[in-house]
């Protein structure tokens, strides 16, 4: 009997699979599928934690798994039956060890479900620091009213249209960001690798140099892009220095990809205006770190992507690749392994 297996109970409410995802998968499956739910708790970052003993046992001649990562504990223990591994996670880091690399299994991801959560975030950052939010929460903390620095000479508030929004990375979470900024009469330039699909009101660059052109006029620098070899620290102290004076940094990413010891100095430094920082390098964020100690960064822990409706974006799509895996039809989602999105 074939079998899918079900990994996707979580300790944090939100990433817990209700039921009715349950009945609406097992719905999508013909009788002679087994359907095989793991109660043990999952880890949920996708990143590669290790496998509850429940979830190996279960995986032992599975034809396909939906869970939140694929460690290569499971995919040892999977067996040669093994097709098709879904990750609720958009990073899929944790599952692309030389083993899955090397096989025929199709790897499928979640990116897009987390758009447009994560594209709202993005934009309270910037607004935070556009309108001198970061100012007005350190006076309250401190119960003082005091209209000094806004009505300075040069007080670090902009008004939105005046504010370039540079993207770096203009994938599902990079297009939501754009289709917004767009909306409030930002002007908006991308970077990615191919010269299409970017969103109307949106000036494209790529190529050679393509990263350097759009630094120079980011205003505000969005960081999107999914974690690989290429993009880990590709903005680093050279690249801080070409962002104007008083530019922001709003990076959603993955804390990898920004330089973190250059981005804490260009803060200190006064070169740049602030910070809006869902990722870092390490996480948790060490108590230790200077990130916590200024004022003009504003420190989210990971949860860019939270969202009520996930189960319903994320069933959706699993429910369609199973209808897809079944009727022998191109997945969505599918993840160039060799790329690492």
């Amino acid at each position: 009997m074939p079998k899918l297996v079900l990994d996707m109970h979580e300790r944090r409410p939100v990433f817990d699979v209700p039921g009715w995802v349950v009945e609406e998968i097992r719905g999508a499956l013909p009788p002679e599928w087994e359907l095989a739910v793991v109660d043990a708790h999952a880890d949920g970052s996708g990143d590669g934690g290790g496998p509850s003993d429940e979830a190996i046992r279960a995986v032992r001649g599975a034809e396909a798994y939906v869970g939140y990562g694929f460690p290569v504990e499971l995919f040892r223990a999977a067996g040669d039956a093994l097709r098709w591994v879904h990750s609720g996670s958009a990073g899929v880091g944790g599952a692309l060890y030389p083993e899955m690399r090397g096989s025929g299994v199709v790897l499928t991801n979640s990116a897009g479900i987390y758009a447009e959560p994560m594209a709202d975030t993005v934009l309270a950052m910037i607004l935070h620091f556009a309108r001198g939010l970061d100012l007005a929460v350190r006076a309250q903390a401190e119960r003082r009213w005091d209209k000094a620095p806004f009505v300075a000479a040069d007080a670090p508030v902009r008004e939105l249209a005046e504010t370039t929004v540079g993207i770096v990375g203009l994938g599902g979470i990079g297009r939501a960001v754009a289709r917004r900024a767009v909306a409030l009469g930002m002007p908006v330039v991308a970077s990615r690798r191919r010269p299409t699909g970017a969103p109307e009101g949106v000036e494209l660059l790529h190529g050679e140099g393509a990263l350097d052109r759009l630094l120079v006029r980011s205003d505000v620098l969005v960081v999107t892009v999914p974690e690989t070899a290429e993009t880990r620290g590709m903005i680093g102290r050279r690249e801080l220095a070409l962002l104007p004076e008083s530019a922001v940094v709003v990076n959603v990413a993955r804390g990898s990809v920004v330089d973190e010891e250059a981005l804490v100095e260009a803060l200190r430094g006064g070169r740049l205006r602030g910070a809006g920082l869902d990722v870092f390098a390490r996480e948790p964020l060490p108590p230790d770190s200077p990130l916590w100690g200024l004022s003009n960064v504003l420190v989210t822990p990971h949860v860019s992507g939270i969202s009520h409706r996930y189960w319903r974006r994320e069933t959706d799509l699993v429910v369609e690749n199973v209808r897809r895996y079944l009727a022998g039809r191109p997945l969505l989602n599918v993840v160039d392994k060799q790329a690492g999105y």
